[in-house]
């Protein structure tokens, strides 16, 4: 078994032996269910079954379950001492990212996995596009990816969970408003269509509607590569 196999395989036992895993999903489903349902704003509130309010729900709830998924990623083997140990083994960086990365990704992918009862009330109740909802929640894994990206780079650079967390905040928040806000600023031209294609919202809001454009798939990979190489820079300076 691959070095990457047996972190990402020791990473979901730790994560589903852990209670703060199933309350994290507990707290996502009662946020996302009276929201969609119960909410003055529910998603019938237009009148019609729709997917893309739906989605919107799950994308800002993401928003701020995946910093809790990823605070403790490497903080904790920093704070427990286990991080220098890992690294005694025959094991590399990007290896034990990678690791990280994609066994806190198949925990965002189950649990959307678990909304699809909410998908299959909405078809049951009203005509929608089946193309615009795999779209949707195929959207969602790329932007969890984003997220998880920037939280294991958050995490990497401290001890401190609660700091890793609002590190990961602190990025997103740019990712979701300044960078759209700066864009207004300067109104158009070069810096303000700079600033546009690094907004996320840009990028996510079209899939729910079943459009997928090429740019958009480069962005998603290329924030996520972006932020996994940092932290294996920080990872590797830090071991120096």
């Amino acid at each position: 078994m691959s070095a990457v196999n047996v972190i990402i395989d020791k990473e979901l036992k730790v994560a589903f032996n852990s209670l703060a895993t199933y309350i994290i999903y507990t707290v996502f489903f009662c946020i996302t269910g009276f929201i969609c349902w119960f909410s003055w704003k529910n998603v019938f509130y237009t009148g019609q079954a729709s997917l893309s309010y739906l989605f919107n729900v799950f994308y800002w709830t993401l928003f701020f379950m995946v910093p809790v998924l990823t605070m403790k990623s490497i903080s904790d083997e920093r704070k427990d001492g286990t991080f220098e140990l890992l690294f005694t083994k025959p094991i590399k960086p990007w290896q034990f990212l990678c690791g990280k990365f994609f066994a806190i990704l198949l925990q965002v992918i189950l649990c959307l996995l678990l909304t699809l009862p909410y998908y299959i009330t909405l078809t049951s109740l009203g005509h929608v596009d089946y193309a615009a909802g795999i779209c949707g929640y195929l959207g969602l894994i790329l932007v969890s990816g984003c997220y998880i990206s920037m939280g294991i780079f958050a995490s990497s650079l401290t001890s401190n969970t609660i700091v890793a967390f609002f590190v990961t905040f602190a990025i997103g928040i740019w990712f979701q408003f300044l960078f759209e806000f700066i864009a207004g600023v300067f109104g158009s031209g070069f810096i303000a269509a700079l600033f546009t294609y690094l907004s996320m919202g840009e990028h996510f809001d079209a899939i729910p509607r079943g459009v997928i454009d090429t740019k958009d798939f480069v962005y998603f990979v290329s924030i996520v590569t972006l932020f996994l190489a940092l932290a294996r820079y920080y990872i590797s300076r830090t071991r120096a």
